[in-house]
């Protein structure tokens, strides 16, 4: 519904910016009830936009070719590469070795290694090959796999907190954040946050996790095959689809080495200051496709539409609501709500929203949502935008307490039979540990 001018006036927006704030309001609810896909959600919304003037069409280009959209691409393009090379399988019967003969500290091992792994690579590929494995090794030396499975899903989203290229939403914060005028992210520079949260969050998944599943008798699990089958009730906005990526490839040695060196290359120029990302990514993909590693339409395949959409169509909001000037006049009531209880504490409150925000939306949903808020809020308490960006970069992963609210939580919970609960009580007390982790850290690595 288009606001009429009367409560236009009464609110104290102008029409571009009522506008903005019911199509965010729209979009916000209908990702929450979860009754349409959440990519074509978000591109009504940029539709909604540009028809009603909220956005000029020179703005949408801009959000659709986006160097997060570009380096998103083009990673996603190199790890399906190194996925059917059969890399990632070899890696995992290495695992399989492990466990075996190391039993429980073998599995840990080896999800300690996936979670490490998914500082680089897309955690989606690497839950669906390791999920499986990890049932079935924890079931032959007699342990019950749901004391596993959910804390892989975790480690591996943990994990991707840890550097710039670890998970989308970190590149799409960066990216946001650098059009605002905030100094972009290097690629190692949120690491030192990322470990801290990571490690607190990996040691109370060691020592308490599996005094908060109920482990009561369930049906066996079914064991032919290691296949682990995409879920359809996986909610619309959570993001990955684990139905793109084949479980089982013939080790190829010469494409496995030619796609890992690749990936390599372009993360090192990109940390040597070579160039960005999305530029070494991209010039990655088109390497391996010219040299046969991939060929195009199975590059295409890997390209993964539905979340550079999402993404894309979100970032056309967030646009809107910093071009309408929507962003800046939510963040002027939020400082002077806020403002006189100091940095530190608006850190710590604004955490908390992303982080509840986040249970409830997808990651890029909430990630351009906040970036803009929280680059205008540092400036409204004047001191660096950075601990506040930071902020968001964790917050928008790192929310447990739902086995929908990210692909891999939804993956294990078919797999091992969760209830909703298990979740719940897991997931709730890591997100107070990750998050108070995370506001202690964050001060101490990017200072006010």
């Amino acid at each position: 519904m288009i606001p009429t001018p009367a409560f236009v006036e009464a609110i104290g927006l102008t029409g571009h910016q009522a506008i903005t704030l019911a199509v965010l309001v729209g979009v916000v609810g209908a990702l929450i009830l979860d009754r349409f896909r959440a990519d074509v959600v978000a591109l009504t919304g940029a539709a909604v936009l540009l028809m009603s003037g909220a956005v000029k069409p020179s703005q949408v280009e801009v959000a659709f070719a986006s160097p997060a959209i570009i380096a998103l691409a083009a990673l996603f393009v190199i790890a399906y590469a190194m996925e059917r090379s059969g890399l990632l399988d070899l890696a995992i019967r290495g695992g399989v070795w492990l466990a075996r003969r190391a039993g429980a500290t073998g599995i840990w091992v080896v999800m300690s290694l996936c979670g490490a792994v998914s500082a680089f690579l897309n955690n989606t590929p690497i839950v669906v090959l390791a999920a499986p494995v990890i049932r079935d090794v924890s079931t032959s030396v007699g342990l019950d796999p749901r004391r596993y499975l959910m804390p892989l899903s975790y480690l591996t989203v943990l994990g991707g907190c840890c550097t710039l290229i670890g998970t989308s939403t970190n590149l799409l914060v960066n990216d946001m954040a650098r059009a605002s005028g905030t100094a972009s992210f290097t690629m190692f520079e949120i690491a030192p946050v990322g470990l801290a949260v990571a490690l607190s969050g990996a040691a109370f998944l060691f020592f308490a996790s599996g005094r908060l599943i109920r482990f009561d008798p369930q049906p066996a699990v079914d064991g032919e095959g290691d296949t682990l089958h995409p879920v359809p009730a996986v909610r619309s906005g959570a993001i990955g689809n684990a139905a793109v990526f084949a479980p089982e490839h013939r080790f190829h040695p010469w494409k496995a080495l030619a796609s890992l060196s690749v990936f390599i290359a372009a993360v090192t120029a990109a940390t040597l200051g070579v160039a960005p990302i999305a530029a070494t990514a991209f010039s990655g993909a088109v390497l391996l496709i010219l040299i046969r590693v991939i060929d195009a339409d199975e590059a295409y395949r890997g390209l993964r539409p539905e979340i550079l959409m999402l993404i894309a169509g979100m970032v056309v909001i967030g646009v809107a609501m910093e071009e309408t000037g929507l962003a800046n006049a939510a963040t002027e009531r939020l400082v002077g709500a806020i403002g006189p209880l100091g940095p530190l504490v608006a850190l710590v409150l604004f955490y908390g929203a992303a982080l509840v925000l986040t249970e409830l939306l997808s990651n890029a949903t909430v990630a351009v949502l906040l970036t803009p808020v929280a680059v205008s809020l540092a400036e409204g308490l004047a001191v660096s935008p950075k601990p506040f960006v930071a902020a968001v970069m964790i917050a928008a992963s790192a929310a447990f307490a739902t086995p929908f609210g990210y692909q891999t939580n939804a993956l294990v919970f078919q797999l091992g039979k969760y209830r909703y609960m298990d979740f719940v009580r897991v997931g709730l007390p890591l997100d107070l540990i990750t998050w108070a982790a995370a506001c202690i850290a964050i001060p101490v690595f990017f200072p006010f």
